[in-house]
């Protein structure tokens, strides 16, 4: 419910907002209706609407668009109602009249001039008041955001209900599958036979439960179909629901009854049904398709969380489909002399979701040429169950729509896309006529791809037992291609779904010589370091490229975060987005990159605002880039001459191929289980080392005991207070290599800046061991090696470095790279420089000294570091390769201002305490432990705890910043207990035998931060 006061600030503004217009002689109805936009975004924020501007309908009169000022729309794009400005020198009722002769909606509308309002609810005028007065203003706004048409209150109910009850429906099933599976033999027969179908035609190493999941997503949505598109017979005419119903009559054969069983469901498909079918709140096709999508994504999301969350569900708006439908269609016309109906056009979705693409591409073709069309060159596939099913209805309901007979689509295959990459042929992929279907579709000459691919990378944690898939062929290309030709060091990212995509497309578009591929996907190929092979491929391989950045990455910070702001999937996924579109011509050379970006603080629906006011891309204004010798596409800020800079490491000279100054360099340790082998209480580590050592031993002795070895994904138990699996101690299982607890492998480590904890350095329990033990093989040689750490090669966050004494974490600097002074064998001994002899040749001859020792380059290296204006001159390179190192003209300043620096910040806890302000809360008794320290707003002051605050902080200790914090906001964020969601463990930076501790340190950043800003401003 919306409750407005007059004195309210928003209501206040609007008057005063007005009598500035007024006294300006203001009066255009585009200027003066800002104003009140302004006030109906407050009011939509406070009801959970969302205010689209210029949100378009389709005429009910004629086939054209209405336009109308706003439109107030739910999370589930139901409409709730609309507004339409007008100036105050308009005939009001006049241009109400002519409005509704064209149409115009009257469910909940309210026609607006800037001192006057007439609403009409379910056609009748209800409000028709000067609104002068802030008085009537809330009146009317009142009136119209608490209104609620009957079938949007029954809808709301019914979601609410749904979700209460759909959990408990889908565990009931599980509970029953797994109870008929132990006492009917009919069924188990039946279920077995399906699973085997499942891994042959889909997955392999499908877990059994996901194939249970399978068989309840089809009870559950068999239900969703029926009422939403009044097909009692798909199951009967659809050739996979009909496999699966042979396995649910096996299961409901003697003691389940379907309907009585989703009963309490009723109405909620039927409220489904209603709101579906009522053109007051979904005008058009597009409305209606944008629902049923919202509808199948939250069900979805929320009852198959897992497999949302693998392969990153989200569906594309309805303004960038028909952008991209639409540029494909140009592209065609104006390039190939062809369209999307052109006989041998065939045109696939490999990822088709609802369906969207494959309905806008049958809706853009005549009704006479649209019955070959569906039948022979369209195509899609789909490897989740429940969204082929609702794609298939979606295109078999249009094509009904459009021609007037139901017919099925011979064109949508059950299967993983990137299966059809592989060489075999399916014995069976899923139903005989699905099996064919995909055999056909492997022969096929696709010319257009068109689609959103899967986002994710990967699941988040291995407990889960939810990863992506690999894939023998495809990712034998990539490696081939885009990992070959990578400069990169971690490589990772080019095994992301959506990159398997390009590859695949590129390579069937590659094979036939000529064709379109048109993706909306991550935009992290554009500038990302790892893709500079990618980059390389896609402009060697296509002769048109365009790119249009639709920003959004929400895994960023500060100012670059405000700028990408809004994502084009409505914040639904974090990743940045772009509309990609490659085209190949036969017997052409000439090669043309085309890159626009949408600018920067646009919210999500500005953004489809711009796509959808573009049409296609050839409207777009396109600004045309030129790739450098290194794959970059996006050039701006980078400096030539650092090339030429003296390089500080390449894996050339780890080789001994080429000199650089450190012979090696390595990555921070990565644990991928932090909670369990990172502590600050070395007792409470050991304990939970123990706990997770032993279970880990009886999951080793079990499968030694095993002659018949089964997938270690299905056999591991998953307990998270008990283990915390991922893919390397999964593999150390498959070996069967047993855990030793050892106390010597209880380490000190820099886990964040200025944060050491204790680390168990274990080459099981840490994912990746990196070479530590040769850098700081023992405790005794952290009294003698340094090692400065930076930001990798690829981070997203500004450029630092620190120097540190011991073993450091992956993210201490952002993804780190770390360049020891020292290196060691295994043991401790054999002690040797890792700055290179020809480094120190290089650094004597160009200064002209032999005093100058490998010490003294490294200290000066780490000055440079810090150097401002080397960091700003070079922030570009920085994120594209490991720094080079510029020969100033005082070696010496440098070298000396590196040291200081160095031990300031490797011997923090030695340094002087700042006198800050101790404030005690005379209300509270003495008290030392930190729960969570907060910073204030002025940022002059820390509240320690209710019982203390420290004072006086000067605000210049802020300028000392490591990425997108300052050292000390680092400290205040990282020393609070912190209780690990998964597994319980409470890691407690308090100190029982030292109370003050914590206090002691943050007085002591706060003098190493002045400091350090003292000793850069010098350079």
């Amino acid at each position: 419910m919306l409750k407005l006061n007059e004195n309210l600030k928003i209501v206040k503004n609007y008057y005063i907002e007005l009598d500035q217009y007024e006294k300006f002689g203001i009066s255009h109805e585009t200027s003066v209706r800002e104003a009140f936009r302004k006030v109906l975004d407050y009011c939509c924020k406070q009801t959970n609407l969302q205010l689209v501007s210029e949100y378009s309908i389709e005429n009910p009169f004629k086939k054209t668009k209405i336009i109308i000022d706003g439109a107030f729309l739910d999370h589930f794009n139901l409409t709730h109602g609309f507004w339409e400005a007008k100036d105050s020198q308009d005939d009001l009722d006049k241009e109400i009249k002519l409005k509704f002769q064209k149409g115009y909606p009257a469910i909940n509308t309210i026609f607006q001039a800037p001192y006057h309002a007439v609403i009409f609810q379910n056609k009748i005028k209800v409000f028709d008041e000067p609104i002068d007065k802030p008085k009537n203003l809330v009146t009317a706004l009142e009136l119209l955001f608490n209104y609620k048409s009957e079938p949007i209150a029954d809808w709301e109910q019914a979601v609410e209900q749904f979700k209460e009850k759909i959990p408990a429906l889908a565990q009931s099933l599980l509970e029953l599958i797994e109870k008929e599976m132990q006492n009917n033999h009919h069924f188990r027969q039946a279920y077995r036979s399906f699973a085997d179908i499942i891994r042959l035609s889909i997955n392999p190493n499908i877990s059994e439960s996901a194939i249970e999941e399978m068989l309840i997503q089809h009870l559950l949505t068999e239900q969703i179909f029926s009422s939403v598109f009044n097909n009692p017979d798909f199951v009967k005419k659809n050739i996979i629901a009909r496999q699966i119903e042979s396995v649910v009559d096996a299961l409901t054969h003697k003691y389940f009854n379907k309907q009585e069983f989703f009963k309490p469901l009723n109405p909620f498909f039927a409220s489904i049904k209603n709101v579906a079918n009522n053109s007051d709140l979904l005008f058009d096709f597009a409305s209606k398709q944008s629902f049923l999508n919202t509808v199948y994504e939250k069900f979805f999301q929320g009852f198959a969380v897992k497999q949302a969350d693998t392969l990153g569900i989200v569906y594309t708006p309805q303004p960038v489909v028909n952008f991209m439908v639409d540029s494909v269609e140009q592209i065609l016309r104006r390039e190939f002399n062809r369209s999307l109906a052109s006989p041998g056009v065939h045109i696939l979705d490999p990822f088709v979701g609802t369906g969207n693409f494959i309905l806008n591409i049958m809706r853009k073709i005549k009704k006479t040429e649209l019955q070959y069309k569906y039948r022979h060159e369209l195509h899609c596939n789909e490897v989740m169950l429940l969204p082929y099913y609702v794609a298939t209805m979606n295109i078999e309901h249009t094509y009904y729509e459009l021609i007037g007979e139901y017919e099925p689509f011979p064109g949508a295959c059950l299967v993983d896309t990137f299966e059809l990459a592989e060489s075999r042929q399916l014995e069976l992929g899923f139903s005989e006529e699905n099996t064919q279907r995909i055999e056909q579709l492997k022969q096929t000459p696709i010319f257009v791809y068109i689609s959103n691919p899967p986002y994710n990378a990967g699941q988040v944690n291995e407990n889960d037992n939810n990863k992506n898939r690999k894939y023998p062929t495809i990712d034998r290309r990539i490696r081939e291609t885009f990992v070959k030709d990578s400069k990169a060091t971690n490589k990772n990212v080019l095994y992301d779904p959506y990159v398997r995509a390009f590859r695949f497309a590129m390579d069937k578009i590659m094979e036939q010589g000529e064709g379109i591929i048109a993706f909306i996907s991550n935009n992290g190929f554009i500038d990302g370091i790892a893709f500079d092979g990618m980059r390389k491929h896609i402009y060697e391989n296509f002769n048109l490229i365009y790119h249009f950045n639709l920003r959004g990455n929400a895994r960023t910070s500060g100012e670059k975060r405000r700028k990408e702001k809004g994502n084009i999937f409505e914040d639904k996924i974090r990743v940045g987005v772009g509309i990609t579109i490659l085209v190949k011509f036969k017997n052409r050379n000439d090669k043309k990159i085309f890159y626009y970006d949408i600018g920067d603080y646009l919210t999500s629906e500005e953004k489809r605002k711009i796509v959808e006011n573009f049409g296609n891309i050839y409207n777009v204004p396109w600004r045309e880039i030129v790739p450098d010798s290194n794959h970059t596409w996006l050039t701006e800020g980078l400096q030539e001459d650092f090339d030429s800079l003296v390089p500080l490491g390449t894996k050339e000279a780890k080789a001994g191929k080429e000199n650089a100054l450190f012979s090696i360099f390595i990555n921070g340790v990565k644990t991928n289980r932090d909670s369990w082998v990172y502590n600050w209480n070395k007792n409470v580590l050991i304990k939970n080392i123990k706990i997770i050592t032993d279970t880990y031993n009886y999951h080793v002795f079990k499968y030694q005991q095993l002659e018949e070895k089964p997938n270690i994904d299905d056999f591991v138990e998953y307990d998270d207070k008990k283990i915390s699996w991922d893919s390397h101690l999964k593999n150390c299982l498959k070996y069967l290599q047993f855990a030793k607890y050892n106390e010597n492998q209880i380490r000190n480590s820099i886990y964040r800046p200025f944060v050491k904890q204790f680390l168990y350095y274990d080459r099981i329990l840490n994912n990746t061991y990196t070479l530590f033990y040769k850098i700081f093989p023992t405790a005794e040689s952290e009294n003698e090696n340094r090692v400065i750490a930076f930001t990798a090669i690829g981070c997203s966050k500004p450029f630092h470095s620190l120097m540190i004494n011991c073993i450091p974490d992956m993210h201490l600097c952002g993804d780190t790279q770390c360049f020891p002074f020292y290196v060691y064998e295994v043991d401790g001994s054999g002690r040797r420089e890792n700055i290179s002899d020809w480094a120190l040749e290089l650094f004597r001859n160009h200064y002209h000294d032999e005093r100058i020792t490998k010490w003294d380059i490294f200290y000066y290296i780490y000055a440079v570091l810090h150097k401002e204006d080397y960091r700003q001159r070079y922030q570009q390179n920085l994120r594209r390769s490991l720094p080079r190192i510029p020969l100033y003209e005082n070696f010496w300043k440098f070298a000396q201002a590196g040291r200081k620096l160095g031990d300031l910040h490797v011997n923090y806890e030695q340094a002087e305490e700042y006198p800050l302000e101790a404030i005690e809360n005379p209300n509270e008794q003495l008290d030392y432990r930190v729960e969570k320290m907060v910073i204030s707003k002025d940022k002059q002051s820390i509240k320690y705890n209710d019982f203390l605050t420290l004072a006086g902080v000067p605000l210049e200790v802020y300028n000392y910043r490591l990425g997108n914090r300052s050292a000390l906001e680092w400290v205040v964020d990282q020393y609070r207990v912190k209780v690990d969601p998964r597994s319980g463990i409470v890691n407690d930076p308090n100190r029982a035998d030292d109370p003050t501790y914590i206090i002691r340190l943050i007085k002591k950043i706060v003098t190493v931060s002045l400091e350090t800003i003292k000793i850069v401003e010098s350079l």
